[in-house]
Parts: structure tokens; C-alpha cells; sequence
């Protein structure tokens, strides 16, 4: 791809926040916009002045006007002569009729104001679109254009990052930023991630750590391995995304898109019916009518209005991004404004995800090495986190075992396997109860550890032959809460969302003593993974506009169904990013509340500008009915209303605020 090309793509979402009624064709003038929006400014300027100190002859103020009418109507006239040649009817030629008629009618210095006046409300337009395109390109500018790589026989060679390939090493030097995604050779280091993540605080890297394109090595020299081609780092994802996210545009904007396409052609019809219905009708003048329907032309610009939303959305992802938030889509931005009620999964976002045991209960002739050890040759099969903690605890006390045979995994409760000849199960309260092996004292001791919000592994023998089944041993296993989540649930709750609820496959005893002390509203345990979808859905009929917050890869089906879907941590993972609505590029909940908040600002500004755009329309319309407002007036509250919206809109790119 060019570089031309390159930029090219990277404008083109930024080109479609306009709409059909107001296209910008401002390429055809052979002089820069902003010369001639200063040039027809300064002609209208020395016009009105002579007119106001009567101190030169009438026609060199008219030649002022015209002058200026000239300067402005290159951005106007070429645009609405191409828009009538495609049989359409825009804001420009809306502006070339009025700006025309009242040249007709005499009135050459209103005529060269609409002109000015108009030609700057683009200009601002295009000032907020490139304000925002270069939010959007400042994370392009991230990743260097070259590597250095590390030859075979030792030399050191610079070259661009799309020609390295994958494996190759490249280093890394104190102070720079990483070109490609790749995993630490050799080296400590600690990385500024902030650019992906967010995380305000760098992150010490060493030998197998992963590092990300468009990130800083803040001290010490790093050998890194290319694990991803350029175009398919994380960095390149993020803008690819952020690309993808301007033109899936929401709700707001489709309807304004919709009544703009409607909108001009029905000003005109009623322009011409203003200027005809009167005199011919009522014998009223013609001067006077025509004028009103010229009036009515220059305040219908719709551009106020039809900015209104997309410089609003653009600005809201761009913050998000540079937060370490993905939002796919200004559609996703609106809908989080929206949301009522939230689902999070527990393990990996309320809790750390990284469970310990901390118990070991022998129960009947075994000890607890030998619990442990026919736990770990069983969950060897496993990759569920509990099984992970077991087999690692059995390996840092150097307990030997051997994977288990006949291993059966049983969705949503444990796994049975043959153990030296005998048959085990290991599994939750539920596997252990359903087996037929909870004695009043087991359940005693399950209720105890449950209650202090610790999952638990039951080991047993499974019924067989004339041999009764029974519990061998219990296991607790407790995963600590996550250290930011109390305070970003008072933050969520804070920012307007009635109920969260967490969905658990733990113990219901254990899933409530979590979101007790999290502080969360209600927790459901017990939970296979199609009920956690169900129970999605319950919510979103109760509360419409529902939020679920998972991992995005086990979680996938919830999110799916839910309003918004939300995946944490998904720095690294495409599977993540690509199952999400919007994916946290850091394992943080508190970029959950910043993501409601600044989508409850964005649509709040979305309003605001809208009615506020509708407001000013209509009363300066009344006032021009009645005869009060003239094409001054009309002009410049159409003028002063797309300023306005702008510098609203661009708030957005402030970083999103907390409650």
C-alpha cells in the first residue's frame, strides 16, 4: 500500500461523518480552503465598511461584495454543480440558490455574508473532522517505521517492520518503542504499556513475557522474538478497529442521516411555496417574499445538525482507544449510555483468576499427600483453573504422581478417571451430592469453606460393584478479588447502572460470599454455561439495555446475547477482540465504569446537540415568518449553532472522567 493509499484509508471513515446534505467538494478549488474563506471575510468586511462610512461611491462596495461572493462561491457553486449534476439536491445548492437570489433582488451584501458565513461553518466542519482524524492517527504514529534485527552471524541490521518476519529477533534498546508484538528473549526490562492498555504504570518484562508493538522500553536492553507480522499487531488491530468503529454508525445517526436525505428537497418545496403563494395569491410583494424564502433556504442548513452526532461518536472512540478500550462501533458507544443493568462472569474479572489452595481436608484412612496426589493425577486432564491450582500445588511439594486413565470430563461439575486401578471422581458440591456421598459432617465442612467464598474440589470414590461410594478428601481453593473492583462498582453503581449480578458455576454459598464482599447486587451460582446465557437473557427483558462482562473466549455465548459485551483482558487475544462489542485491552473493571460514564457523556452531547441545532432552527424560522430575521441573522445562528456543536462534540477527547 502507498503512502497515499495509506492515508487515504485512514481518512475514510473520518469523510463519511458527513451525510448526503452535506458533502464537502472543496477539492475542486485550485486554492486552499481556508485562503478563500480569509479572502471573501476581508472583501465582505472592506464592503460593509465603506458601506457604513459612505466615504467611497456605491459600486466599490459592490464590487466588494461580489469579490467576496466569489472567493466564498468557489467552495459553494463548483460543489452544488456537481451535486445538481447528479440529479441531487444538497446544502450547496441550497446555498447557491439563496446566495443567487438575494444578488437578484439587491441585496449584494447579505449575499456575500451567507457566502462567508457559510464557507466558514464548512471550515470548522473540516477543523473537527481533522481534529478528530488526528486523534485517531496519533496511534499510528506509536509504532516505529523500522527494526533493528539481529542477523545470524551477530550484526545488527535496520529495517522496516512490514520485512520482518516472523521469529526473527529484534532488539530492543533503553528508551525506544517496540516495532512488532513479540515474546522477551533475553533482558529485563519494565515496558510503558499505557498506549495499549491504559496502565498508567510500567510493567517489568523478562525472558518469555510477552511485549506489543507501539510500546516503550523504559530501561534496559531487551532481544525479542517477532510473534506477529506488522500488519497483524495489536497496535494494528486497535486502528484497524477504531477505523471499522467510525463507520458502523448508531441509531442517532442513521435517523439524522435518514431525515437529511428528506429534509433539503422539502426546504425547497417549501422556499418555492413561500415565495409564490403570497404574491400570487394575496397580492403581497414579490420582494418581500422572495426574501422570506430565501431566509427559510439559509437557516434550513442542516450541517449543525448532521455533525452533530458523528463528531460526537469519533471523538468518544478515540478516547476510549487511548484509554485501552476497543469500542467496535459508535452503535456499541450509544448503547453503553444506555445500559441499566450489568452481568459479570466471576473468575478472571471479579476475581484475579489465579486460585491457590489453601486447605487440604483428608477424609476417612488417607493423607493429605495422598489426596493431593490422586487429585493432581486426576485434573492433569484439566485446564480449568481449580485443576491448575491442584496439579501446581502437588508440584511445588515435589509430590509425584502419574496422569490418571479413563479420564471423563462432566461439563459444569468435575471429572471422573481410574487412579491405580480405582475409580475417582474430583469435583464440586453438586458432583459430590449427586453421587450420593455427602455424609451431615461433609456438608458441614463444604457449607464452612463455601461460606468464606472458596471453591472447593471434592475427592471420592464413585460407586462400583458391591463397594459403597465415599469422600476420600476436600480440597479448598480460594482466588482473592481482583484489587480494583470494590471501587469500580461503586464507580459503576455511581454512574447510573441499577444492578450488577454475577453469574458463577461455583456453589451458590460461595458465589454470594464473593459478591458480598465485592459488592455486588445479587449472585447467581450453580451455573452451566448455556444457563449463564438464559439468565442474560432474563435480564435484558427486565432492564432492555444490559451489559455482560466475560473473558470473551469461555463467555463468548453471554456476550453474544447481551446489549453490550464486554471482554477483559483481551491485549494479545483476537479471539477476544473479535467476540466483543468492546474489548479491554487491560484486565482493569475500573475501564468498565470509564466506558459507561463516557458513553452516558457521548449521548448526552449527542442530544444536546441535536435539540440545540433544532431550537435555533426553529426560532429563527418563526422570527423570519414574522419578518424579523433576516438572512444576517439566519446565517449566523446557523454559523454559531455548528460552532457550538463542534466544541461540544470535541469535549469527547478529554480523557473520560470519573464520577
Amino acid at each position: 500500500m502507498s503512502e497515499h493509499d495509506h492515508q487515504d484509508h485512514k481518512q475514510e471513515p473520518v469523510k463519511k461523518t458527513g451525510c448526503s446534505s452535506c458533502e464537502h467538494s472543496h477539492d475542486e478549488s485550485p486554492l486552499p480552503q481556508g485562503a478563500l474563506v480569509v479572502a471573501s471575510g476581508v472583501l465582505t468586511g472592506i464592503g460593509l465598511l465603506l458601506n457604513w462610512l459612505h466615504v467611497a461611491p456605491g459600486w466599490l462596495a459592490t464590487v466588494a461584495f461580489a469579490a467576496a461572493t466569489l472567493a466564498g462561491g468557489l467552495l459553494v457553486f463548483p460543489a452544488a454543480w456537481g451535486a445538481l449534476k447528479k440529479f441531487k439536491l444538497d446544502i450547496n445548492v441550497l446555498m447557491a440558490v439563496a446566495v443567487t437570489g438575494a444578488w437578484i433582488i439587491g441585496e449584494g451584501a447579505e449575499a456575500a455574508s451567507v457566502v462567508f458565513l457559510f464557507s466558514l461553518s464548512e471550515l470548522l466542519e473540516s477543523w473537527a473532522s481533522g481534529r478528530a482524524r488526528k486523534a485517531v492517527d496519533s496511534l499510528l504514529k506509536l509504532s516505529p517505521p523500522t527494526a533493528l534485527v539481529k542477523n545470524a552471524d551477530g550484526t545488527e541490521q535496520e529495517i522496516p517492520v512490514a520485512d520482518v518476519a516472523v521469529d526473527r529477533e529484534i532488539l530492543i534498546r533503553s528508551g525506544s518503542r517496540i516495532p512488532l508484538d513479540g515474546e522477551v528473549v533475553s533482558g529485563n526490562s519494565s515496558v510503558n504499556q499505557a498506549p495499549i492498555t491504559g496502565e498508567s504504570l510500567p510493567v517489568e518484562k523478562k525472558a518469555g513475557d510477552p511485549v506489543y508493538a507501539g510500546t516503550v522500553n523504559a530501561e534496559g536492553s531487551l532481544t525479542v522474538r517477532v510473534t506477529k507480522p506488522a500488519a497483524e499487531s495489536t497496535l494494528a488491530r486497535i486502528i484497524q478497529l477504531v477505523g471499522e468503529a467510525e463507520e458502523n454508525k448508531p441509531p442517532t445517526q442513521r435517523f439524522v442521516d435518514r431525515f437529511a436525505a428528506i429534509y433539503t428537497p422539502a426546504v425547497f418545496v417549501v422556499a418555492i411555496l413561500v415565495a409564490l403563494i403570497p404574491p400570487l395569491f394575496f397580492q403581497q410583494p414579490w420582494q418581500f417574499w422572495i426574501y422570506r424564502s430565501l431566509v427559510l433556504l439559509v437557516i434550513s442548513c442542516p450541517c449543525a445538525l448532521v455533525i452533530a452526532t458523528p463528531v460526537s461518536i469519533v471523538s468518544g472512540l478515540t478516547a476510549l482507544a487511548r484509554r485501552g478500550v476497543l469500542v467496535k462501533g459508535g452503535v456499541h458507544l450509544e448503547s453503553v449510555g444506555k445500559l441499566r443493568a450489568l452481568a459479570v462472569d466471576k473468575t478472571g474479572t471479579i476475581t484475579q483468576g489465579k486460585p491457590q489452595v489453601v486447605e487440604i481436608i483428608p477424609i476417612g484412612e488417607l493423607s493429605e499427600e495422598e489426596v493431593l496426589r490422586s487429585s493432581a493425577a486426576i485434573n492433569t486432564h484439566s485446564e480449568h483453573p481449580l485443576a491448575f491450582a491442584i496439579v501446581e500445588t502437588a508440584r511445588s511439594r515435589n509430590i509425584e504422581f502419574a496422569p490418571a486413565a479413563d479420564y471423563v470430563s462432566v461439563t459444569g461439575q468435575g471429572a471422573q478417571a481410574t487412579v491405580d486401578g480405582h475409580p475417582y471422581f474430583i469435583g464440586n458440591h453438586r458432583m459430590a451430592h449427586e453421587a450420593g456421598v455427602c455424609t451431615p459432617e461433609v456438608e458441614k465442612i463444604l457449607a464452612t469453606i463455601e461460606a468464606k467464598g472458596q471453591s472447593l474440589a471434592v475427592l471420592g470414590h464413585l460407586p462400583h460393584g458391591e463397594c459403597r461410594g465415599r469422600i476420600l478428601g476436600i480440597i479448598a481453593i480460594a482466588d482473592t478479588l481482583r484489587p480494583e473492583v470494590v471501587e469500580a462498582l461503586r464507580q459503576i453503581h455511581k454512574a447510573g447502572i441499577q444492578k450488577v449480578i454475577m453469574l458463577s458455576g461455583d456453589n451458590q454459598r460461595t458465589a454470594s460470599a464473593i459478591a458480598k464482599q465485592a459488592g455486588i447486587d445479587e449472585a447467581i451460582g450453580d451455573l452451566m454455561p448455556d444457563q449463564k446465557v438464559d439468565h442474560v437473557r432474563k435480564l435484558v427483558s427486565q432492564y432492555t439495555h444490559v451489559g455482560m462482562i466475560g473473558d470473551g473466549v469461555n463467555d463468548a455465548p453471554a456476550l453474544a446475547v447481551a446489549t453490550v459485551g464486554f471482554a477483559m483482558g483481551a491485549i494479545g487475544s483476537d479471539t477476544a477482540i473479535e467476540t466483543a462489542d468492546i474489548a479491554l485491552m487491560k484486565d482493569d473493571l475500573t475501564r468498565v465504569a470509564e466506558t459507561v460514564i463516557l458513553g452516558r457523556r457521548t449521548l448526552g452531547i449527542i442530544r444536546f446537540n441535536v435539540i440545540f441545532a433544532l431550537a435555533i432552527k426553529a426560532v429563527v424560522l418563526t422570527l423570519a415568518f414574522v419578518g424579523i430575521a433576516g438572512l444576517w441573522l439566519a446565517i449566523l445562528a446557523d454559523t454559531g449553532a455548528t460552532l457550538l456543536v463542534i466544541l461540544n462534540s470535541l469535549r469527547l477527547l478529554a480523557a473520560p472522567k470519573k464520577p
